[in-house]
This record gives C-alpha cells, structure tokens and sequence, in this order.
C-alpha cells in the first residue's frame, strides 16, 4: 500500500469527531507538528547542500595540489548533477511507494558514504567518478521532502514550510564556510592528509549518522505519528482535502500538461544557477578579491547567507498570508538579478562583491522555496511525486551547465565579470518565465486540465 493510499485507509477508520475547528488549535497542532518533523529536516538538508558544495571551498587548496584548471572544477563541480538528473524520478517514485522514512535514510546513508569518498580524489577522473556517484546517491532527496511536506500541510501553511526547509541551504552556507575554511586552515597535514581532504572526510560522515537516525525517528504520515492522536491525524488530512477541491481532484491521477513542466523546469534551472554559482564560485571570487587568508575567505563567504536566512523567511510568511507566491518569486528573481549585476560591473573588491552577492543570495533563495507553491498546489499523489521530481531533476542540471559555463569563462575572459553576468540574466529570464507561466496557467484550458 502505497502512502496515499495508507491515509486515505486511515481517514476511514477514524471518523472526524471531535475535529479541531479554531484557528488558535490549528496553530497549536502544527507548531507541534513543526517540532517534530522540522529540526531533523533542517538538519538533513544542511548536509545535503554542504555534501554538494564544500567542494567550493576545498577547491582553494585541491585544484592547486591536483592541477586542476578551472574548466575541470567546473566540470567536475557539475557532474554531480548528471547523476542526479538520471536517477531523480525513480528515486522520488519509490520514495512515494516505501515511504519518506525508509527511503530518506537510504539516500543519506549512500550519500554520505561517496561524499566520504572525496577524499580519495587524485586526478581529473577520480573526481568526475565521485562527483557523478555522489549526484546518483543524493537524487530524490530534495523533492522527496517537497513531496513529504505536502503530506503535513495545506498549501497556506507549505510556503514557510519549505523555506523554513530550505533555510537551511543558507545555514549550510553560513556553518559550511566556516567550517570548511577552519578544517583547511587548521587540519592540513593532520594524520599525513591534505587540510581539503579532511574537508570532505568531516562532511560526509555524520549524513550517515543523521540518515540512521531519520530510519528511526520520522514518521511517514500523520497516520503514522504516534505523537497524534487520531483526531488529530484526521484534522491533519481534512485540512489537506478541505482546502482546495482542486488539489483533491488530483488525486485521480490528473498529470501536468508538457509545456507546464518545460516551463516550470526552465523557471527552476534558471534560478538554481545563481544558486550554484555562488555555492561553488563564492569563495573564489572572494579570494580573488583580495581575502588571502582560508579561514577569513570562510567566514566573508558566510555573509551573503546570513543576508538571505532573514530576508527570506520574512517574505515567506508575507507571500503565505497574502497567498502571493508567484509574486515574490518573480521579485525575488529580479532582485537576484541586481545583486548579481553589481557583483559583475562594480568595484571588484571584497565589499563590492559581499554586497552584491547578499543581494543576489537573498532574492534566489526568497524564491527558490516559494516556487515549489505553483506544482504543489496543482499536483498531489503519484503525480506530485512523478512531477516535482521531474521538475527538480531538469532544473538541477543548471548544477552542471551553470558550473562548467563559469569556469569557462573565467579561464577565457581570465576575470569572473562575464560570470556572474550570466548569473543576472538567468534571474531575470527567471522572472520573465513566471509571468508567462502565470499568463498560461490562466487560460482555460489549463484550468480544465488541472481540473
């Protein structure tokens, strides 16, 4: 029985009586329910963003030790995404079918093990192996929990969900930096191994330690909350049905027309570039600016992030109150777009580029997280599991186009200027892309197929 299914089941045995009504009792079950599920989520999600980018960071020391050329890094850096790409519907299918418990702990576990892994790196083919490895264990992670949040709450709630969620990918960024240019500063030469080496060594092996830990600990539904009564599970669900009759319907099997996920894919593509760009080129762009030093390259680097934990979590709860979600990823895409202009034609020095780069941090990841409200609010069941995996699985290929194109163009304009100039039209093809996907979605065609 798949998880749909098992709620569905469970929603007939226990009959809703006693149903929670107020708006106060709401909030107290779902603050509850945020502390059960969230701190572990948070927790997962920084490993997963800092398993995928600390190579930014060791980057500084290996490319050096290896003669590694920017295009190889590059390269490298983003064909972890080809891995990913091929192995990111069936994960999240199967996630769907053994549930979010199981399988989660499965990806980390294997994840943990290939970032581990990196540490054994020693020519340009042992990299590329690793990275594509490491892209293959971790597919499915991410939509797997964008999918997993819509079996907990309705779509008013979802959208400080999944940026509280996905705060953590600042956090990782903030608590990565810092701690990649500590290790590399202080652990080079420990125990004979380079300080980029023990980078990767101390990254990978506590995603094993969370991912058994996610096996114990995270119920699949609310069915399957011990810590909810059965009211209370069947409040959870009601909320989930009652909201939109639309989302209900398709749980029929209703599925995304063809240019809706060329459209969503190519809005997500584009916005994950300026993620990735600045995850993997930052502390390069740093350094070059004038920051000499390991430790204090990490510690500059964690600012844009610091920035971005604030400015999105603020206009998430905006966006949800106001039901406003597509506005805010079209404004957080332009604003990307500034930062990312002045980080490319003003003053390169450090100051310049921190504050380009907060700017462009804070509006990419005010829109990453909101973006998933447009699928998630069509799509449930098999076709959410199918289609946001579909979505994320293309749209993450901008990890490995945005990285190699980057490193391109630095080795031949020898400056980062056309880079992150990239970076800005991305955001604002980002944007345009929203307002059309938003001119299609109403139609009424599109309507009746959504039904």
């Amino acid at each position: 029985m798949n998880t749909i299914d098992a709620m569905k089941d469970s929603t007939a045995r226990f009959p809703a009586q006693a149903e929670p009504h107020t708006a106060e009792v709401g909030d107290a079950l779902y603050r509850r329910i945020v502390w059960r599920l969230m701190p572990l989520l948070l927790v997962a999600q920084v490993l997963a963003y800092l398993d995928r980018v600390n190579v930014g960071t060791a980057k500084l020391q290996m490319a050096a030790q290896l003669g590694f050329s920017e295009a190889v890094y590059g390269f490298g850096a983003g064909i972890f995404f080809v891995g990913y790409f091929l192995f990111e519907v069936p994960s999240n299918l199967m996630l769907h079918r053994f549930g979010a418990r199981r399988w989660i702990a499965r990806i980390m576990v294997t994840w943990g093990i290939a970032s581990t892994a990196a540490a054994l790196v020693h020519t340009p083919a042992t990299f590329y192996l690793q990275r594509f490895l490491l892209g293959m264990a971790e597919a499915g992670f991410f939509p797997g929990i964008v999918l997993y949040l819509t079996y907990w709450f309705p779509a008013h709630r979802r959208g400080r969900m999944t940026t509280l969620f996905m705060s953590a990918t600042a956090a990782a960024g903030i608590f990565g930096n810092l701690l990649s240019g500590w290790i590399m500063a202080n652990l080079d030469g420990f125990a004979a191994l380079a300080g980029w080496r023990w980078n990767f060594i101390v990254g990978g092996l506590p995603t094993i330690a969370v991912g058994m830990t996610i096996r114990s600990l995270l119920p699949d539904t609310p069915n399957d909350a011990r810590w909810l009564s059965p009211t209370e599970a069947q409040a959870v669900r009601r909320a989930l049905v009652d909201e939109n009759p639309a989302i209900a319907a398709a749980q029929t099997g209703a599925k995304p027309s063809l240019v809706d996920l060329s459209l969503l894919s190519s809005i997500y593509f584009l916005l994950l570039a300026g993620l990735y760009g600045l995850g993997f080129w930052l502390p390069t762009l740093v350094r070059a600016a004038g920051s000499a030093n390991l430790a204090m390259v990490g510690v500059q680097s964690s600012i844009p992030y610091l920035a971005a934990i604030f400015v999105m979590n603020v206009c998430a709860r905006r966006a949800d109150r106001n039901r406003s979600w597509l506005a805010h990823v079209v404004g957080g895409a332009a604003i990307a777009a500034i930062g990312f202009a002045l980080m490319a034609f003003g003053k390169q020095n450090v100051f310049s580029v921190l504050v380009g780069a907060s700017i462009g941090c804070a509006g990419t990841l005010t829109a990453l997280p909101l973006f998933w409200n447009l699928p998630t609010m069509r799509l449930t069941g098999t076709a959410a599991a199918a289609g946001i995996a579909a979505i994320n699985s293309i749209g993450n290929l901008s990890g490995f186009f945005g990285p190699f194109a980057f490193g391109w163009l630095k080795d031949r304009f020898h400056d980062a200027t056309a880079a992150t100039a990239l970076l800005a039209v991305s955001a604002v093809a980002a944007a345009l892309l929203t307002l059309a996907w938003r001119i299609r979605s109403r139609r009424p065609t599109v309507r009746a197929t959504h039904g």
